[in-house]
């Protein structure tokens, strides 16, 4: 079988069919291997995950897929409720600031226009 892969890879225009069927099989298989090498990444990414969950049993290629989503969800849960909490604490924070700014302003505000509405009941007017 290697005379016949060289002889098609020397000229791959005379039998196109013929190259592709001799690779396919072997592009095949490293695609196999770029995923289980990513599976095995996951799986030691992951391991403390793992060893809470299933602590004694093998774990099958689905198993950790399926576990990785279940933690990626949980990542992302958790991420939202974060910038939630950084948003009320930034509206909080804004709402403070605007509070102590118009106090710093204007700190006679309050008194004065209760000293004006008082004045201006109390005043006399002939009409």
């Amino acid at each position: 079988m290697a005379p016949t892969i060289t002889a098609a890879m020397a000229n791959p225009q005379e039998h196109p069919t013929l190259t592709h069927k001799l690779r396919k099989p072997l592009v095949e298989k490293l695609r196999r291997e770029r995923i289980n090498s990513c599976i095995e990444q996951l799986k030691s990414l992951l391991s403390p995950e793992f060893l809470k969950q299933q602590p004694d049993s093998k774990l099958d290629k689905a198993d950790i897929l399926e576990m990785t989503v279940c933690f990626l969800i949980q990542l992302q849960q958790q991420s939202q409720q974060q910038r939630n909490r950084l948003n009320n604490l930034n509206k909080m924070q804004t709402s403070s600031d605007e509070n102590l700014r118009e106090a710093d302003l204007f700190p006679l505000s309050s008194t004065v226009q209760i000293g004006i509405t008082k004045d201006n009941s109390a005043l006399w007017r002939p009409w």
